[in-house]
């Protein structure tokens, strides 16, 4: 995966714009770097819907921006219910914003099922695919609409961004996004988990590769950006250790997930970079479905996340699977 552009110089605290009057949803907002971000936007004075299935947990997490933050809260934070089991749930979720908001300045898909066993859902599709891809695929763009309306108002920047994964390399060259099938396949195997994670992840970059592309199509000012984060401290990543099946492995990347790898705050640096750094609208022909690694630098994720023909590929069996269960978008 290499590596052609670096930003690693803008400071998300020092360089942080004045983000008053923007409106921003992070999904998974609650916990790990995606409430790392809700801080550090709510600090730019944003107006942040946090993207949670549990309320409770959504309010805990604003009760602790509020104590953390203190007078450094410059902005306000709402509870935004999202459920990304289904996607028809995730239609609602979209839709319940709409009926709150006139503009929509950043779309953070932060939310995600990392490791966990094999599973079809009701509509026999593996909920990781539907948690992962499917789901977000419909909020996304349920929400399109008034983000492209938002690029004509004032002080806007519209952008949607994708949280990847580096599990991508998990995957051979030849995957395919054909059928069913192919999103059900199991992927049997000593990393079988983490492999059918990387397929998921996979379908974000994709997905963000081939909307970028019919954004600009359009003529439309949105940026589309897909990324990975980095090996981060949170409890996404130790529960991916713990369930490899090698034991030494297992217990290696248990403790690097505990006390080796980057801490949230930080973790979060590159998905806020993305979201709101100057730099991205200033060199947007360079960022327009670009694929971020940290700390924030252009990247070349794998070869298949490099496919226009597999975006699409992709993007067509999406809209197929959603047609079958009666969403249309």
């Amino acid at each position: 995966m290499g590596v052609f552009s670096s930003s690693s110089k803008w400071d998300a605290v020092k360089d942080m714009p004045d983000l008053r009057g923007k409106v921003i949803i992070v999904t998974g907002g609650n916990t790990g770097i995606g409430y790392a971000s809700v801080k550090q936007f709510v600090r730019g004075g944003a107006k942040v819907y946090l993207g949670a299935r549990s309320e409770a947990k959504a309010n805990d997490a604003i009760a602790r921006l509020h104590d953390e933050l203190g007078q450094e809260l410059r902005g306000s934070v709402e509870y935004l219910h999202v459920d990304l089991s289904d996607p028809k749930l995730a239609k609602e979720a979209a839709e319940g914003f709409l009926a709150r908001e006139g503009r929509l300045d950043v779309l953070l898909n932060n939310a995600a099922m990392t490791v966990v066993d094999y599973k079809r859902t009701l509509y026999d599709i593996q909920d990781i695919m539907v948690v992962n891809h499917l789901s977000p695929f419909v909020f996304t763009m349920t929400l399109l609409p008034l983000m492209k309306q938002t690029v004509d108002l004032p002080n806007a920047d519209v952008r949607i961004v994708n949280v990847a994964s580096q599990a991508i390399g998990y995957l051979k060259d030849t995957v395919r996004f054909r059928n069913r099938e192919d999103f059900n396949d199991e992927h049997v195997g000593s990393f079988s988990a983490m492999t059918r994670y990387g397929r998921s992840k996979l379908a974000n970059i994709l997905f963000i590769k081939a909307l970028q592309r019919r954004l600009d199509a359009e003529g439309s000012k949105v940026i589309a950006i897909s990324l990975h984060p980095g090996t981060v401290q949170t409890d996404g990543n130790v529960r991916v250790a713990q369930s490899m099946q090698n034991a030494v492995a297992r217990n290696v990347f248990t403790f690097m997930f505990k006390h080796l790898v980057t801490p949230v705050d930080k973790g979060a640096y590159t998905q806020v970079f993305a979201s709101v750094a100057p730099e991205v609208r200033q060199h947007a022909e360079l960022y327009k479905g670009a694929y971020l690694a940290p700390p924030a630098v252009i990247s070349k994720p794998t070869k298949p996340g490099e496919s226009p023909e597999l975006a699409e590929e992709l993007w067509n069996t999406t809209e197929g699977l959603l047609a079958e269960i009666g969403l249309t978008l």
